[in-house]
């Protein structure tokens, strides 16, 4: 029987097993769980969703209380015009986190970095530029662009000395965004190596409205590979989005796809970067758990879990420290609706029910982001005897994938459980 080990990716002159796992942020997707996807040979991407963040987290640098401290005079302030990313300061955190994950680099596989567009940060352009710039200095294979339409992003790399050289990706969930991309792709005459094509049933933000639930991945793969295939370019057609098993992924490469992109499996990983007790979580869900909203600052719909701590916070706005999802204009969804919540009669602020401020609770682990199939995951692993479920690793999961037939899913090892 045909498995996924059977195919492989091909981009440019690198050859790679066929999965790749998503860039998820904040610190999730951590350079532990890229580098194995990237040893074991196929393609891991960190993200860069508030490196500056990740790089005070794991790097010893202060780059968030520094920020937090330049501007703690606006900090009872509406108005957020004047909270602004030092792209100085920008550039060394991207840096640092991006280089420390090249140089513990092993195996034939490829260390990606998901950049998305919606972290506007301020100063959209201006930080996009230089976050990219950063990752391509530090070394980084390969380039995802997400969470937009990445229209003008290209032309803000197109002098940097490895525009060439290191591959570029969009993720599109249409052929229409593809072919919006490839005209401000044709303005630089940089044609991608790889188009994402993320279905509705993937974690995270989404790119699809409140219809969401009318599209079906399995529709949208063969109208990107046909229109690819007409106008005879070479981009890896690689859907992502409710792969939750080997068989589905041959499915796809049998369609002509050159590889799948994965995440939810992996999010229970001992490699990810969420706590131990939240992927418990994840692996207690059930599909009544799941569910789309609008709660993200970005405008984007989000599919989270309804129990994540981050509903209905009352966090005061967090813009002078973090501060990620802010316009050029200043101003951020979430404090708008923060500053439109009343308070009780002792004059407590009122839980903000309409949106929420990811820049803080993403850090925090407190927006459990998911795919639809995360109640899935509780059959991939063994129930241990105090009710907890062990965690797989990410070598084991990567080569579940790889080898599964008919669907099956094979559980790790049973571990010895400590009296």
């Amino acid at each position: 029987m045909t498995v996924l080990n059977d195919f492989r990716l091909r981009l440019g002159d690198n050859e790679y097993l066929p999965i790749m796992v998503g860039g998820m942020g904040v610190d999730i997707s951590t350079s532990s769980l890229a580098l194995e996807a990237c040893r074991l040979g196929g393609i891991g991407h960190v993200s860069d969703a508030m490196t500056p963040w990740v790089s005070d987290r794991h790097m010893n640098t202060h780059f968030t209380k520094t920020k937090s401290g330049r501007f703690k005079f606006n900090r009872n302030s509406q108005d957020k015009t004047q909270v602004k990313f030092n792209l100085d300061e920008l550039y060394k955190a991207t840096l640092g986190v991006v280089s420390a994950a090249v140089e513990r680099k092993q195996g034939s596989g490829g260390l990606f970095i998901n950049v998305m567009e919606k972290l506007t940060m301020g100063a959209a352009a201006d930080t996009l530029g230089t976050r990219l710039k950063a990752a391509l200095d530090a070394g980084i294979d390969g380039i995802t662009l997400s969470a937009g339409l990445h229209n003008g992003t290209l032309k803000l790399i197109k002098d940097h000395p490895r525009f060439r050289e290191v591959k570029i990706g969009i993720i599109v969930s249409s052929v229409r965004a593809l072919k919006i991309f490839l005209r401000s792709g044709k303005r630089v005459d940089r044609v991608p190596d790889y188009c994402i094509v993320e279905g509705p049933l993937a974690g995270g933000h989404l790119g699809f409205g409140e219809d969401w639930a009318d599209y079906d991945l399995k529709k949208i793969v063969p109208e990107v590979l046909d229109f690819v295939k007409e106008e005879k370019l070479d981009i890896a057609v690689i859907p992502a989005g409710g792969i939750f098993t080997g068989t589905d992924a041959v499915e796809y490469m049998q369609m002509g796809c050159g590889a799948v992109q994965v995440a939810t499996r992996f999010t229970i990983s001992k490699e990810c970067g969420l706590p131990d007790h939240v992927k418990q979580q994840y692996l207690a869900a059930e599909e009544k758990d799941v569910e789309v909203n609008s709660l993200s600052a970005t405008g984007y719909l989000i599919r989270m879990l309804k129990n994540s701590p981050a509903i209905g916070s009352n966090i005061k706005p967090q813009c002078e420290p973090l501060g990620y999802t802010l316009s050029s204009e200043g101003t951020c969804l979430y404090v708008d609706a923060y500053y439109r919540t009343g308070e009780d009669e002792s004059g407590k602020k009122l839980p903000v029910q309409d949106k929420i401020c990811i820049c803080h609770h993403f850090g925090q682990h407190n927006v459990w982001t998911c795919g639809h199939n995360v109640y899935r995951l509780k059959d991939t692993t063994n129930r241990l005897s105090d009710g907890t479920y062990q965690l797989p690793t990410a070598e084991h999961i990567f080569n579940d994938y790889l080898f599964s037939e008919n669907h099956e899913i094979a559980l790790p090892p049973l571990q010895a459980e400590t009296a």
